[in-house]
């Protein structure tokens, strides 16, 4: 039997709404055909749902009528009407007398025990319900879980409602609300149980994790960051978080996290390309848990300026392995090492080098890391197709970062801030000289659905206490190219040698802007500004300042948005590209 169901309009659209999203009536009748038994079941059932939405909208003393054939649901001739329609569509009408709103009368949060009454008043404030707001049912709700979470956040991890009193005064058309909350007693964390580990050390993790739980006072958002510092350290495919619903004997919380592991290696490639640069491949193993106790080490190679040096010798080259070791006496500090050899044919400088760090790195929040520790850079480098001279540097590197943003590849609010500085000595020259740089960039989702999204960067770099001469080349400031100023040949924005080489340079200055837009689906679109400037001395300076200009293509990928952005110069440069063009993974920045 085929029907049609129609809704009379209230005018209150979340009402009307509300209406349509409960009805079976509505839900079902292409869907799911029926006879007329079950035509008159659904319709009698949608009566109660009615009812239920008015009074959560507020309207309690409202009524629904539902008509079927023209007759009244409690008709004694609807049956035998119905039989008559036969083929026909059988009409079904929802008229709805939703009445007066009612308001909300009385507002009382009280302690269901004589402890937790100071617990209890502490959350109850600012409730974002007050006594005069139309009385429904969804404030209502939303209100007893803001009093729960509140009491969880302040330490309680046993809080519950003990019980919610709504009274309706039909004469009035008031709604009284009293809630009875059960806060417990303010806890704090035993030390953590962790269960699921098979190939990772579970003492290492138990240590971790009560490295950050032991003793701190309960909270979830504290849980909540310990099982995704867990999750961070790499070997876990999952990790799940449960404390447990009763104090044990010392009065502490115990919890416990379940992991599961992944597999111990991983392999990786990714690919870019520049006009003025070149493509360039990269590809990585890893070990995700070298000695049981979530060691990572990669090894990884790159090969760049693929044919665009004429030959295999004019290509760049770089391999090495890193080597992380965390949960460093059991606190987030973590240990990485690392030694690179490498060998740089560009267009600014030749280099044959091999480098190493022994980096600290110290977790102070979810989001904000600082790293110190010594380097070392020994190897050879000169101008292009000159003689390369010999130079050996050491130095201690102080930095840091902060990524307060949603999402690594593809940010669309929050900001961004890294730096670093290097105080350093050159054995071969006999001269310190301290590389420092600090980049920042920030996000807005301009229209609150991360389909419009108005992206700002900027670098300020500067080598301090030392004459230009006195540094290698490849430690000078350079701009040009895909992550600095697109439209632009790979480091050929700044001071050049008497051949018309770019030699580098003692400060630097870099800014982009970028309007990236969602078109359709997963497609997008960018049209984006750089601007940057090299400087021969440590101050900043704008006297060659070089701006491009372009539009890019993105499609969007569970893994980060595939990239490909054109861009011209504005400011023309002597033996540079009228274009240029890049393509890789991710966001320019």
């Amino acid at each position: 039997m085929s029907y049609r169901t129609e809704i009379k309009q209230t005018g209150d659209a979340r009402l009307d709404a509300a209406f349509q999203a409960v009805s079976q009536l509505v839900q079902l009748q292409e869907r799911a055909p029926t006879g007329a038994v079950g035509l008159l079941g659904r319709a009698r059932a949608d009566r109660d749902r009615f009812a239920r939405a008015l009074e959560s909208e507020g309207y309690w003393g409202g009524t629904t009528r539902v008509t079927v054939a023209d007759l009244s649901l409690d008709a004694p001739e609807l049956p035998e009407r119905l039989e008559s329609f036969g083929d026909r569509t059988v009409p079904v009408v929802v008229a709805v007398d939703k009445g007066e709103a009612y308001k909300i009368g009385e507002l009382a949060v009280r302690s269901a025990t004589p402890d937790g009454t100071d617990a209890v008043a502490a959350a109850a404030r600012d409730l974002g319900l007050r006594v005069g707001d139309p009385a429904r049912a969804e404030p209502v709700l939303s209100a007893e879980r803001r009093l729960l979470d509140r009491l969880l956040a302040a330490g309680h991890p046993l809080a519950v409602v003990a019980g919610r009193e709504t009274v309706v005064n039909h004469d009035r058309r008031e709604m009284a609300v009293v809630w009875r909350l059960a806060p417990g007693p303010a806890a704090r964390f035993a030390a953590p149980d962790v269960e699921g580990a098979e190939r990772v050390d579970a003492g290492f993790l138990r240590r971790y994790a009560a490295g950050r739980l032991e003793n701190e006072p309960y909270s979830p958002d504290r849980l909540e960051r310990a099982r995704r510092g867990m999750l961070a350290l790499g070997p876990f495919a999952s990790v799940r978080a449960r404390a447990a619903e009763r104090l044990d004997e010392t009065g502490r919380l115990p919890t416990t996290f379940t992991v599961t592991e992944r597999a111990r290696h991983a392999v990786g490639l990714s690919a870019a390309y520049e006009t003025n640069y070149g493509p360039s491949v990269r590809a990585y193993w890893e070990h995700r848990n070298l000695l049981g106790g979530a060691e990572r080490l990669r090894v990884e190679a790159e090969v760049a300026r693929i044919g665009t040096g004429g030959s295999v010798g004019e290509m760049t080259y770089r391999g090495g392995v890193t080597y992380r070791d965390p949960g460093l006496f059991g606190r987030d500090l973590t240990l990485v090492v690392s030694l690179f050899a490498l060998r740089e044919r560009l267009e600014a400088y030749d280099r044959d080098a091999i480098t190493g760090t022994v980096l600290f790195e110290q977790r102070l929040s979810e989001r904000l890391f600082v790293q110190a520790g010594p380097t070392a850079d020994f190897g050879r480098s000169g101008p292009p197709d000159g003689r390369l001279a010999s130079y050996q540097i050491a130095g201690l590197t102080f930095g840091g970062r902060y990524d307060g943003t949603d999402s690594l590849l593809d940010p669309s609010q929050g900001w961004r801030l890294n730096g670093a500085v290097t105080p350093s000595w050159s054995f071969s020259t006999s001269a310190p000289f301290a590389p420092m740089r600090v980049t920042g960039s920030t996000y807005w989702d301009v229209l609150g659905n991360r389909r419009s999204v108005l992206a700002a960067r900027g670098t300020l770099g500067s080598l301090l206490g030392a004459q230009l001469s006195d540094v290698p080349r490849h430690i000078r400031f350079y701009a040009g190219g895909g992550g600095s100023v697109r439209g632009y040949d790979y480091q050929s924005i700044g001071p050049r040698d008497e051949r018309n080489r770019p030699s580098g340079g003692g400060s630097l200055v870099e800014a982009s802007m970028e309007w990236r837009q969602r078109v359709w689906g997963d497609i997008g679109a960018v049209a984006f500004v750089d601007a940057g400037s090299v400087g021969s001395s440590s101050a900043p300076e704008f006297s060659n300042l070089r701006v491009g200009a372009g539009l890019g293509f993105r499609y969007h990928t569970p893994i980060g948005p595939i990239r490909a952005d054109v861009a011209v110069p504005l400011v023309k440069q002597r033996d540079s590209s009228n274009f240029g063009l890049y393509v890789g993974i991710g966001q320019a920045f």
